[in-house]
């Protein structure tokens, strides 16, 4: 079978204790060394695992793990067995080991083994400029003026339109599509991605919808990473924006003139309609919709499959549709099973 993603190196159970803060058991072979990831029920001896839930408890009692990492409260049931590194947060310590082992899994790299090459069939446009170490995969299309920086990788496939500026040590995935914007560096854009595209605007009016120029752009800033399939419209009267550090999931559409801040999660098929503004650090689950116009205030977390109508206060968690605060739903649902309840004792009589 290939390995897609070899292992560069292994780690002694003193590098992870260094690595993440975890503290070992008095008595634990700090020399072992560990090679791989997994779960607790299939790890094996060179492997690391964590526990963090007691419902995983018997498959931990179990388990051929090299080492694990586990949380205060459960330590004191583990007895033999893996080499016990003991932390506040073990799946937060498991994903650094994982990040150390597997480096290249953290930003893709080119579908061709190149490095900092052209294919001869890609297609660079004589007044592109390209910065030294810019890899271009085979069948990559890269128009006038466009300006990529160092370290990018141009995945087989991808378009880069007129004067798109990409940042340096970006990845496009493969035919991804990218116009009428600005890249940061270190932005991550999965394969079939569309940046850059007419936003959704037409005027309605008896004799059909008359189309709105979209005349801005899509700026997309430091360390953001896009999914694959993922929209993203360019502005119709301002630029839509993606703010630094936001991580967006597949098959998202985000609209004209959207603003979404800093360090912000959304999630798979969510969709925010044009003129949304998402303050830093909100969190959205998956399927989440909202109205255009709508402000979702900073931090604020929205539950699956929510439909936001009306502006989040910061801080706030939302659910269901129409969206409203958790509490109150909550109320709303204990009242509705008060209501079949009830019902159900009356006996169901009709007339």
């Amino acid at each position: 079978m290939p390995n897609f993603l070899p292992r560069s190196r292994t780690l002694t159970i003193e590098e992870i204790a260094k690595l993440t803060g975890a503290k070992p058991r008095d008595g634990d072979p700090l020399d072992r060394r560990i090679d791989n990831i997994a779960p607790l029920d299939t790890a094996s001896a060179a492997e690391i695992s964590f526990l963090d839930r007691p419902k995983f408890a018997s498959e931990f009692a179990a388990t051929r793990a090299g080492a694990c990492f586990v949380s205060p409260r459960l330590a004191p049931s583990a007895a033999g067995g893996p080499v016990v590194l003991v932390t506040a947060e073990p799946y937060r310590a498991f994903v650094e080991v994982a990040r150390a082992l597997f480096p290249d899994a953290l930003r893709p790299t080119s579908l061709f083994s190149a490095s900092g090459s052209r294919a001869e069939s890609a297609h660079v446009h004589p007044t592109a400029r390209l910065e030294a170490g810019v890899t271009i995969d085979p069948l990559a299309v890269v128009g006038p003026r466009a300006e990529i920086g160092s370290g990018t990788v141009i995945a087989a496939g991808a378009v880069i339109g007129p004067d798109v500026a990409i940042g340096r040590g970006c990845a496009i995935g493969a035919g991804a599509s990218i116009i009428h914007a600005l890249i940061g560096d270190r932005v991550i854009i999965h394969p079939g991605a569309r940046i850059g595209q007419d936003g959704f605007g037409y005027l309605p009016g008896p004799k059909g919808h008359r189309k709105i120029p979209q005349t801005r752009r899509v700026i997309i800033q430091d360390d953001v990473e896009i999914g694959a399939n993922t929209t993203i419209d360019r502005g119709s009267t301002r630029d839509t924006m993606i703010g630094e550090g936001s991580k967006i999931d597949n098959l998202v559409q985000i609209a004209h003139n959207v603003v979404v801040g800093r360090h912000c999660l959304i999630a798979g098929q969510v969709g925010l309609s044009g003129s949304v503004k998402v303050g830093d650090f909100a969190m959205m689950a998956g399927k989440v919709g909202i109205a255009d116009h709508v402000t979702v205030g900073a931090r604020a977390i929205l539950g699956a499959q929510s439909g936001v109508m009306s502006d989040v206060p910061p801080g706030a968690s939302w659910i269901g549709s129409p969206a409203q605060p958790v509490r109150d739903f909550m109320k709303g649902v204990a009242a509705l099973r008060r209501l079949v309840r009830d019902g159900s004792k009356s006996g169901g009589e009709g007339e």
